[in-house]
């Protein structure tokens, strides 16, 4: 059995906990991010961005680089196809923006991605992911900005990529390797491949970050135990539980928790969300956005329908303090809804959708095409 580890270290950056969020598109703006820091510690990623809508000065794209006044270690995912365009964008992160930590998306799954060879399509071209490694890294280096990546275990079954990967990043300098157990092809169906993030943590020698079926801390201690993985990335499990981020910084110190709170304090935390959205947003554009949530949080619990269903419609926070004051807040947490899925599932892709000859070769240099400067997903 691994022993677990109690911090990260990504080059210059030092993580008290060994735990990422992972960025997800319309999701992990600011006001979550500093929802889920307020309940432990970690590494709470951007939104992903395009490093052309970056590079070109998109208003949308420059839109998403907000930051909480409180964020002490700005970390932004960038998604790219162009080497070049990704050392550009990589340049004005770390200069104009004063970001401590990239990440590059190579595992978003999205068909509107991979169809231009981004994503998780990229790393089949070993020659094209390695330039735009290399890129990325040259542009940090100046600022002493780690850069990692992320990936998914390859297109499908028959086309891995991550052993591969891993060794490219190992030698263009990259900090550490997120893997989610997952092929393209599964998007985010069936079960993570803890296996694969074993296997990979075996291949090299910078740290590996486990992603998949994190539901629970005692699913983050079992991936680590098993994998000997250097920490993990959460992504569904906590859409409606931030303080899943608490669970998991007591797990990694020593301690078993499974917080289950009431209602009257998940309400609280709906509350503190939706007032941090309306600071960062103003309160109309905040609170529309907090609507997506409502159903996370109301998983499992008793709320009638006519009650989710105003609340998924709210528009002030006054109208939603009117509505939260019908929950039950002494219903207790319902027990049945631990470790199960959150969040998008899905059934596999029929196929995953690529540029015309992609798997033609497995070198790509110069192959890349130009991807849209709003694209933005997760992977």
């Amino acid at each position: 059995m691994t022993a677990l580890p109690d911090s990260l270290t990504l080059g210059s950056v030092h993580v008290d906990t060994p735990v990422v969020l992972a960025p997800m598109a319309g999701i992990t703006n600011a006001a979550y991010r500093r929802l889920c820091a307020e309940q432990g510690a970690g590494l709470y990623v951007c939104e992903m961005i395009t490093s052309r809508g970056l590079v070109e000065g998109d208003e949308t794209t420059r839109k998403m680089l907000v930051f909480d006044d409180l964020e002490t270690t700005r970390s932004v995912q960038l998604y790219g196809t162009d080497p070049v365009y990704i050392g550009k964008a990589v340049e004005i992160l770390c200069a104009d923006f004063g970001v401590a930590h990239v990440d590059l998306n190579f595992g978003c799954p999205v068909p509107k991605v991979t169809r231009k060879g981004g994503g998780g399509a990229l790393p089949w071209k070993r020659g094209l992911l390695a330039k735009v490694l290399e890129h990325a890294v040259a542009a940090a280096t100046p600022y002493d900005v780690p850069v990692t990546m992320k990936t998914r275990k390859g297109l499908d079954d028959d086309h891995l990529t991550y052993l591969d990967a891993g060794r490219i990043a190992q030698e263009s300098g990259v900090a550490a390797i997120a893997l989610h157990g997952r092929t393209v092809q599964q998007a985010y169906s069936g079960q993570a491949d803890w296996e694969a993030i074993g296997a990979l943590v075996d291949h090299v020698d910078i740290p590996v970050l486990g992603n998949g079926d994190i539901w629970e801390a005692a699913d983050a201690v079992r991936m680590v135990e098993q994998t000997g993985a250097a920490g993990v990335v959460v992504g569904r499990g906590c859409l409606g539980r931030p303080w899943l981020f608490r669970d998991l910084a007591a797990a990694f110190h020593g301690e078993d928790v499974a917080t289950l709170p009431r209602l009257g304090e998940v309400r609280l935390m709906m509350r503190r969300h939706a007032e941090l959205l309306s600071e960062h947003m103003g309160e109309e554009r905040g609170c529309k956005e907090f609507r997506k949530h409502v159903t996370w949080y109301l998983k499992g619990f008793p709320a009638g329908g006519e009650l989710r269903h105003r609340l998924a419609l709210v528009d002030s926070l006054v109208a939603l303090d009117e509505l939260l004051a019908d929950l039950d807040d002494d219903a207790p947490f319902p027990e049945h809804e631990l470790g199960t899925p959150r969040g998008r599932q899905g059934a596999p892709r029929k196929r995953v959708v690529l540029p015309d000859g992609w798997l033609d070769d497995t070198d790509g240099r110069g192959s890349q095409l130009r991807e849209d400067a709003d694209e933005a997903t997760g992977g």
